[in-house]
């Protein structure tokens, strides 16, 4: 989150505003270059289970309710639809990423067995992908199924020792529906998160340990071009498991947690997830439900209320957050420290809702910053400064008086 110190450098005193959250200004933040807002917005985040040793992985099944891996347990768990969890598959082959392909039939990438395997209903496997040209393939790691029921993955050497390694690459693949394996890309460092945009039009990768995303252009159902970054953070940590809504937002698991980029690439949310996000995946009835793993434990993200509206008083009243505007002349400067690497954006709007100007729009690290803003020729009035940041928003209310 932020802390927001706000100072007038004429009079140089504290500028004394506390933080509210308004629905009335909630959607002017929210204005960018897309038309549509992501299917999370105002996520809620809270823990359905934990105690595993590393989870990944996970996949909904409408009559079973979250399958995921638990890759260090040699585990396939359920998570039932009346809130329990017990063993679906072990040993797992320490299954990561799991899928279902267009039968309905689970899928899984296959650390220990190195491989990509569907398991049958007698609850053996069958391997689907062992070997590219004859050598054996590293360690697969994610993987996505097209509505024609090819199976693209990653392939990184997660799992492996470098003396184990038969491919001098670590590829992204295509399996066909007959059974034919295409490597699509050779040339990332470690392929991870795999998806497709809602029309199939698109395939997204993360680089992993870049916390970088590339994005191709899919074409004739078996063939990817216009390879292109579509999201870079430049942060330490990493990209890994990721999904698109239906509204074309890519949700990638993250440094901090849940990062959210528009159809363009931009980042307009970060959600903060507890311990070491790998994966996720929608879940639900109607497909709107986040389910997160993330180091050893089941999270779950739902849409939540919007804020609420502030009443322009000093009373304070149920449900609403108190303010103390004060008069500042001349420049007003904001010194704001970031504890959590993300997005800031500090915009400023008149009463009419009007945006003004942007100070800022950065990824930025952990640290302190200033801004600063001369109000010049802006005429008295009311203003408000909007403050977004990674799972937060704060609205600042000023008044310039000359």
């Amino acid at each position: 989150m932020v802390r927001l110190k706000e100072y007038s450098n004429m009079k140089n005193q504290l500028f004394p505003i506390r933080s509210v959250l308004t629905s009335l200004l909630f959607g002017l933040l929210a204005e960018t270059s897309y038309t549509q807002s992501p299917v999370l917005t105002n996520p809620v985040v809270e823990k359905i289970w934990g105690g595993f040793q590393f989870v990944e992985g996970p996949v909904w099944v409408d009559t079973l309710g979250l399958l995921f891996s638990d890759i260090n347990g040699n585990t396939v768990y359920r998570w039932s639809l009346d809130s329990t969890v017990s063993t679906y598959i072990s040993p797992s082959g320490n299954s990561n990423g799991l899928a279902l392909d267009k039968q309905g039939r689970l899928l899984l990438a296959q650390h220990g067995y190195r491989q990509v395997a569907r398991r049958e209903e007698n609850g053996t496997f069958t391997p689907l992908a062992t070997h590219y040209n004859g050598k054996r393939l590293n360690s697969p790691n994610d993987l996505v199924v097209k509505s024609d029921g090819s199976i693209f993955f990653t392939d990184p050497p997660y799992g492996i020792s470098s003396s184990q390694a038969e491919l001098d690459y670590n590829g992204i693949y295509r399996l066909s529906p007959t059974g034919n394996l295409q490597l699509l890309d050779s040339t990332f460092y470690r392929p991870n998160g795999i998806a497709f945009s809602p029309d199939e039009s698109k395939l997204y990768v993360a680089e992993c340990e870049a916390t970088r995303i590339y994005v191709w252009d899919i074409v004739d159902d078996t063939a990817v071009v216009n390879k292109r970054v579509f999201a870079d953070i430049s942060l330490s940590g990493g990209f890994d498991g990721m999904k698109l809504d239906s509204a074309g937002f890519l949700y990638s698991t993250g440094p901090t947690g849940i990062w959210v980029f528009s159809p363009e690439g931009e980042s307009v949310d970060t959600i903060k997830v507890p311990e070491q996000t790998t994966n996720c995946g929608w879940g639900g009835a109607q497909r709107d439900v986040l389910y997160v793993t993330s180091g050893k434990s089941i999270y779950r993200i739902r849409k939540g209320n919007p804020p609420v509206a502030v009443r322009d008083n000093k009373e304070k009243a149920a449900g609403t957050v108190q303010y103390y505007p004060n008069p500042f002349e001349g420049s007003i400067r904001f010194d704001y420290t970031v504890d959590e690497p993300g997005r800031v954006v500090l915009k400023l709007y008149n009463m009419s809702g009007q945006q003004i100007t942007t100070f800022v729009d950065s990824i930025l690290s952990t640290g302190q910053y200033s801004a600063f803003w001369d109000a010049g020729s802006q005429p008295s009035g009311f203003y408000y400064f909007a403050v977004t940041l990674p799972g937060n928003t704060e609205i600042h209310k000023g008044i310039v008086k000359k």
